[in-house]
């Protein structure tokens, strides 16, 4: 096992101040290493660089899924949970990942909780996934609630693959098109314009115009680059401002189809992450605050603190979400038939499932349409300007003939 760095200040037997650097397990075991060589310690301290290193590695969800996994299985063994991560430590393959295990640990051998030690590394561990653990730790039922855990990490796995699966090729198709445009009206269609001066023959007007373009872009293409550059800087950094991020998500819900997409997305996040918590005994108001603090939408998550507000003044959830006008109605619908059978949690996560499934149909079909659609447009684009230069250096040799 790797161990940490540690800086210390001790005192020694004469009552001297040492200084100076050490690695260990943990902080408790710095102190036993300091006091077996005759040290008081007085201050000691992680070094840095040791954790700055870590913030820096990137921890990707399938790091994340695959620990679960190993955790859930160890743990449902009935595995002590400090013999269990010292376990995973080992058979972790992720550098990143089993240094984060190896902080996990240490943590846990000096007295946390494992949902006290994630939390400090929001970055990975989310609040839906941190109070599921306390959950379980403060219920002695980790490893009932662990599998599905597990199971929803899988789920929002799959969904999340569906979709960039279907984006890859449509965004290939139109960046691959977009530079066989530019290259044409860069590289080839100049090559027209000095046949036509050495012939000295009238420019069709088709010819010309692309001519102009051609040279507009030789000229001022670099511009183009620069504004899409701002364009993408300006909307990623409109969500540092509220007004300006509310603004922006509202425009992206009014989005014909894909707005319905986002709202679909955003809701099976929220009933899943409702569902697996209340599923895990959490009460309705903290399991509400934190599905909430998943929610990335702004707008929803708006209408989903007004929904807190209502349920903590006695209303149900299903009325309170029918009153935002905003989320669909096979939500709210379940969610009232789900409080008068007593199914919340199981009938939330099973509504998830539904809009997960209703997104990868949505995004399969809108991909199968767009694709032919693309190849369409490019082919016109690319023989269109072919054509036109072609058929411009005929009628020239026609009138020469």
């Amino acid at each position: 096992m790797s161990e940490l760095h540690f800086k210390y200040q001790a005192f020694d037997a004469a009552g001297n101040v040492q200084n100076g650097l050490l690695t260990a397990d943990s902080e408790r075991e710095a102190i036993r290493l300091l006091q077996g060589k005759n040290l008081t310690p007085v201050k000691i301290q992680e070094t840095k660089s040791n954790t700055e290193y870590s913030r820096r590695k990137k921890i990707s969800h399938t790091d994340v899924l695959d620990f679960t996994t190993g955790l859930c299985t160890l743990v449902e063994a009935r595995v002590p949970l400090d013999k269990a991560l010292r376990l995973l430590e080992g058979i972790t393959e992720s550098a990143a990942m089993r240094e984060l295990v190896r902080d996990l640990l240490r943590h846990v051998k000096e007295g946390k909780s494992l949902a006290d030690a994630m939390e400090s590394h929001p970055q990975v561990f989310t609040k839906m996934y941190i109070n599921i653990v306390r959950a379980g730790e403060e219920g002695g039922i980790l490893h009932d609630l662990l599998p599905d855990l597990a199971e929803f990490l899988e789920a929002s796995a799959r969904t999340r693959q569906a979709i960039v699966a279907a984006m890859i090729y449509p965004i290939v198709l139109l960046v691959t098109g977009i530079i066989s445009v530019v290259l044409l009206l860069v590289f080839v269609v100049p090559q027209f314009a000095a046949m036509f001066e050495d012939a000295g023959t009238e420019i069709p007007p088709s010819a010309a115009f692309l001519l102009s373009v051609s040279a507009f872009l030789q000229s001022y293409g670099y511009l183009f680059i620069v504004l899409t550059v701002v364009l993408v800087l300006a909307w990623t950094r409109m969500d540092r401002y509220p007004g300006m991020r509310l603004r922006k998500h509202t425009l992206l819900l009014s989005l014909p189809l894909l707005g319905t997409l986002i709202l679909y997305k955003e809701c099976a996040i929220f009933a899943r992450t409702l569902g697996a918590l209340l599923g895990a005994g959490i009460p309705l108001i903290r399991s509400l605050r934190v599905a909430r603090e998943v929610v990335t939408n702004t707008v929803m998550t708006k209408q989903l603190l007004q929904v807190e507000e209502d349920v903590r003044g006695g209303a149900g959830l299903g009325i309170s979400l029918e009153k935002t006008n905003l989320f669909p109605t096979l939500l709210h619908q379940l969610v009232t038939v789900g409080e008068e059978s007593g199914r919340t949690a199981s009938i939330l996560l099973k509504t998830a499932t539904t809009f997960d499934t209703t997104v990868r149909n949505q995004m399969a079909a809108l991909v199968a349409a767009l694709q032919p659609a693309l190849i369409i447009f490019l082919a016109i684009a690319v023989g269109g300007i072919t054509i036109t230069m072609l058929s411009a250096v005929f009628s020239m040799n026609a009138v020469e003939f």
